[in-house]
């Protein structure tokens, strides 16, 4: 138990907590953002709709925790210049961080290089400090060889993290998923020590056992020392109440869907 304890805390730092339900309302976003701050630490970063960017970036000032938000979310279209158009709008409401669902239909059709060029013009659309994390939804495109492929577009596009899963969809986050994206992470790190990409496992990830899997498969294939909120997070809602549940050495509670 005290190594899940441990584990739990150090999860703790890595979440991104998240609403994106259909029937999100203001209030929803201030209970969201009054739950990032606890007594065990803070989380990494909220992640909301684009519409309450500006309540979140005001709601949670000086609290050091990030604004991430979703662009071309969940059906990864093809409108590049909306996309782009909704991104810079996110950007001048302060979001700290893009997540960009790829367009994956487009991707696994063979139109590998149109999915590039719409992560690169959405980077384009950011300026430093702000990051962008491509959604891939691996459990969309399914096969193996295509995630890898798929991980491989993301980061020479300029993703600075890739991620799993819009937590919309059948399927998302799974190990197998994320064995293979940290793998393309950690053979990019050879090809170049000095740029920093990193993963975010999202959709179904609800106990600090479930984390704990995702931060062992980290460790083995990055090593120690890789994992921290600048190269690994959690898309989750429920997890947040597993891991203080788990910490205060309660029975884990099965947190909700995303």
């Amino acid at each position: 138990m005290t190594d899940m304890i441990e584990t739990a805390k150090r999860a703790l730092g890595l979440v991104d907590l998240t609403n994106l339900n259909d029937d999100c309302t203001a209030e929803d976003i201030t209970a969201l953002t009054n739950r990032t701050v606890t007594p065990y630490g803070a989380v990494a970063a909220v992640c909301v709709w684009p519409r309450f960017v500006a309540q979140a970036v005001k709601e949670l000032a000086g609290t050091g925790v990030k604004v991430a938000t979703v662009v071309n979310f969940p059906a990864g279209g093809e409108d590049t210049q909306a996309v782009v158009a909704e991104t810079r709008q996110a950007i001048a409401d302060g979001a700290d961080e893009i997540d960009l669902v790829m367009p994956y239909r487009t991707f696994v059709e063979g139109r590998k290089g149109f999915a590039e060029e719409q992560i690169i013009q959405v980077k384009a659309a950011i300026p430093e400090p702000a990051i962008l994390k491509v959604i891939l939804e691996t459990g969309e495109i399914k096969d193996p060889l295509l995630i890898h492929a798929a991980s491989n577009v993301a980061i020479a596009a300029g993703a600075d993290f890739i991620k799993t899963s819009t937590g919309k969809v059948a399927v998302n986050a799974t190990l197998e998923a994320a064995e293979i994206m940290l793998t393309a992470i950690e053979e990019a790190r050879r090809d170049n020590a000095e740029r920093v990409i990193g993963f975010k496992p999202a959709g179904g990830i609800k106990t600090a056992s479930d984390a704990a899997a995702y931060l062992a498969l980290a460790d083995k294939i990055m090593g120690h020392n890789w994992v921290s909120a600048s190269t690994f997070r959690f898309g989750a809602s429920g997890l947040l109440d597993a891991l203080t549940a788990t910490i205060e050495g309660q029975e884990a509670a099965v947190g909700e869907g995303y």
